[in-house]
């Protein structure tokens, strides 16, 4: 079969690997149908995740069908049609136990695509599948489902849930990459009195107002002062981070208010400064978290209902086979204006636009949350 492999920082390419066995009783091998890629699979081709050893197939996020399955799988045959989470999960350990599936000690949490090969292949084996895939109702297109395998789950939980937005909130995200973008549709759903955006992109804070923000802002414009103006000299009530450098991490701590919440949400591949000297007397809680996956069957049911737009977030779409020319695309998102490429659907792209700043010069998008 073939597989997009990492072969070292800055190296990647789609190849002929082998096919995939049932290795444990737990097991299933589930061919794969629609696929995506990740922000953080871009971070491991970067180098920023050390852990992916040369010769891993990449990839977490996918939709297909089960072909095989282990002696001790119950809650899946083969011909299912079924959702592969991000995360796996053993069921047995204490923090799976705890619904922390992303910590499994058990062999388990993110290990698809960086443990061991993941989803951007023609075959995949997934582990625990009891615990690890969703069968889809016949009324969820896989371009559709293939989002709730990782970003909105992963902006639902790491970024609305941990920083505890409530009604009437003043939510500020840094980042409007897939995962800001999923952090607005979610963080509707507990009624903040407004939503503002930043990033470097004036394209993807045109799809932020489209998701439902309130009020948006490029990075250079002093985001502080329109959350000032904004809540009367207050701040925030929380802040997302959502992109995974410094620079967002520190700003979010900058745009919150006393007794607020910073989420970060990004991955990071550098240190970030903690400015504890302005921080130790604010009262200000900061999270960080790996996602956990528990909240994907309500995503799914409210997916499967038309309450959450996740295909809205596709911009592009390809054979599997054209794998390296969808990475290219989504690794220069400030040309060609993609948010989610999807592959393994009939080839679909957006014509790009340029962004403009408010004098109308043009300017490259450096935020890829």
């Amino acid at each position: 079969m073939k597989g997009y492999v990492f072969e070292g920082p800055g190296q990647a390419s789609w190849q002929d690997v082998p096919d995939p066995a049932i290795k444990e009783p737990t097991d299933a091998i589930v061919k794969v149908g629609v696929v995506t890629i990740c922000g953080t699979d871009l971070h491991i081709l970067k180098g920023d995740v050390p852990e992916v050893r040369p010769g891993t197939v990449l990839g977490h996020e996918a939709v297909g069908e089960v072909v095989d399955i282990g002696g001790d799988v119950r809650t899946v045959r083969p011909g299912d049609r079924v959702l592969m989470s991000c995360i796996s999960s053993c069921g047995r350990c204490r923090f799976c136990r705890e619904s922390r599936y992303g910590q499994c000690q058990g062999g388990g949490g993110w290990v698809l695509g960086h443990l061991i090969d993941g989803t951007q292949a023609e075959y995949v084996r997934v582990p625990y599948a009891d615990l690890s895939v969703h069968p889809l109702p016949a009324t969820v297109r896989g371009e559709d489902a293939v989002l709730l395998a990782d970003i909105f789950p992963t902006s639902y939980e790491v970024g609305v849930l941990n920083g505890q937005v409530r009604p009437g909130d003043t939510v500020v995200i840094v980042g409007a990459g897939p995962i800001g973008l999923a952090a607005i549709v979610t963080a509707r759903l507990f009624s903040p009195e407004r939503i503002i955006v930043v990033d470097l992109a004036r394209s993807r804070l045109d799809a932020a107002r489209r998701l439902g923000a309130d009020a948006v802002v490029l990075a250079d414009e002093d985001p502080a002062q329109l959350v000032d103006d904004l809540t009367g000299g207050l701040g925030a009530d929380v802040a997302l981070e959502a992109v995974g450098v410094p620079e967002s991490f520190e700003l979010c701590t900058r745009l919150v208010r006393p007794g607020g919440h910073v989420a970060n949400i990004g991955v990071h591949g550098a240190p970030a400064t903690l400015h504890l000297e302005d921080l130790w007397s604010r009262d200000v809680t900061i999270t960080t978290g790996l996602v956990d996956t528990y909240s994907t069957p309500t995503l799914l049911r409210m997916t499967a209902a038309g309450g959450l737009p996740t295909g809205e977030l596709v911009t592009h779409t390809f054979p599997l086979d054209d794998m390296e020319e969808a990475y290219d695309v989504f690794a220069h998102a400030a040309e060609t204006a993609a948010l989610k490429v999807v592959l393994g659907a009939e080839r679909y792209e957006v014509v790009p636009t340029e962004s403009t700043d408010a004098a109308g010069s043009t300017r490259p998008a450096d935020f890829t949350g």
